[in-house]
């Protein structure tokens, strides 16, 4: 076996390099990971460009990782040489602090985040706490489940929390990497489904995804739009923008919930009026815990759902992060690293 593994790692903000390292070994609690595919993430930026508060380099980013165990720390029960297992954002929880404690394992008050606090999967080997491990079932390629461990999980679990019933109205704003997964979600799940987007070039491809409803916001005001259909239950906001949420804010019905899943710098504004006058609720969504991971692969598998993707090797990573920010994937990128399973 090799002593030595490929990383791609930042050095300072901007520059992804590739590196040859040492094969580290597993500390107590963690699990070494041979990777074999990992997402490209909009949410990489905060490593590459620097922005998360008190980020360390070098740093190898990555957090939609796919691998097979093989080598576990001491004290590590429940997983086995040879699994193929996933890493999403969370890195692993800690089991004793008041969150936890209570079963809230996303806000662990000590939880770290792949890729930022520690190294990630832009690379052959990855060092993995054992208690952020997800379970990959057999039926889904690596490639396939990359995507879904954050893109994935982020849109199942706001609308696994959302307090809908089938056959309610749910809106998905933005058919981009987290919205065209939204789409088949809420269809599978039994919603009528609207799907949201400027410009009539997506309604096609939103109609395929599965929603029941096309919305251009460019030709008609969503809000509006929405009202016209009944008022929605839950709107996905899946786009970044505070302009963005607050422009449908209004389609929601009596007792609807607006939840945010797209992070950008414009702040969020919506009327007070529109607040407590029908009991409306606007609401934030980071991630779901492993158990959910693990729900929304089998899920995925059962339902047929599955992310686009653009497979490019580990070499080429940076051209693909450039693609990727640039808007240009359609609609995620996945890196590989060799023989897939």
């Amino acid at each position: 076996m090799s002593t030595t593994y490929k990383a791609i790692q930042v050095t300072r903000p901007g520059a992804l390099n590739l590196v040859q390292r040492l094969l580290p070994e597993p500390g107590p609690g963690q699990a070494r990971l041979r990777v074999e595919a990992c997402g490209v993430c909009h949410s990489d930026s905060a490593t590459v460009d620097g922005s998360f508060p008190g980020i360390s380099y070098p740093r190898v980013p990555g957090h939609e990782v796919v691998g097979r165990i093989d080598a576990l720390g001491s004290g590590v029960q429940g997983w086995a040489v040879g699994q193929r297992v996933g890493v999403g954002f969370l890195a692993g929880s800690c089991g004793y602090c008041e969150f936890c404690r209570n079963g809230d394992l996303v806000n662990c008050r000590n939880q770290e985040f792949s890729g930022i606090h520690h190294d990630g999967g832009y690379a052959e080997v990855m060092i993995a706490k054992a208690s952020g491990l997800v379970s990959i079932p057999d039926d889904l390629l690596s490639t396939d489940a990359a995507p879904l461990l954050c893109a994935g999980l982020t849109t199942f679990s706001a609308l696994q929390n959302a307090r809908a019933k089938a056959g309610d109205l749910v809106a998905v704003l933005g058919i981009g990497g987290l919205g065209h997964l939204a789409v088949q979600y809420a269809r599978h799940m039994g919603f009528e489904v609207a799907a949201i987007a400027q410009g009539a070039g997506k309604a096609e491809l939103a109609k395929k995804l599965g929603a029941h409803h096309y919305i251009d916001s460019a030709a008609v005001d969503p809000a509006t739009a929405l009202q016209g259909l009944g008022g929605a239950g839950v709107i996905l906001i899946t786009a970044s923008g505070g302009k963005t949420v607050s422009a449908s804010f209004k389609g929601l019905r009596p007792g609807g919930v607006s939840i945010v899943l797209g992070v950008g710098p414009e702040p969020i504004e919506v009327s007070a009026m529109d607040l407590i006058f029908g009991g409306r609720k606007l609401e934030g969504s980071l991630t779901g815990n492993p158990a959910t991971g693990e729900a929304t692969l089998r899920f995925s598998a059962l339902s047929g759902i599955s992310a686009m993707i653009e497979t490019i090797p580990l070499e080429r990573a940076a051209e693909g992060y450039a693609k990727m920010m640039a808007g240009k994937a359609r609609f995620r990128i996945v890196l590989t690293m060799g023989a897939l399973t």
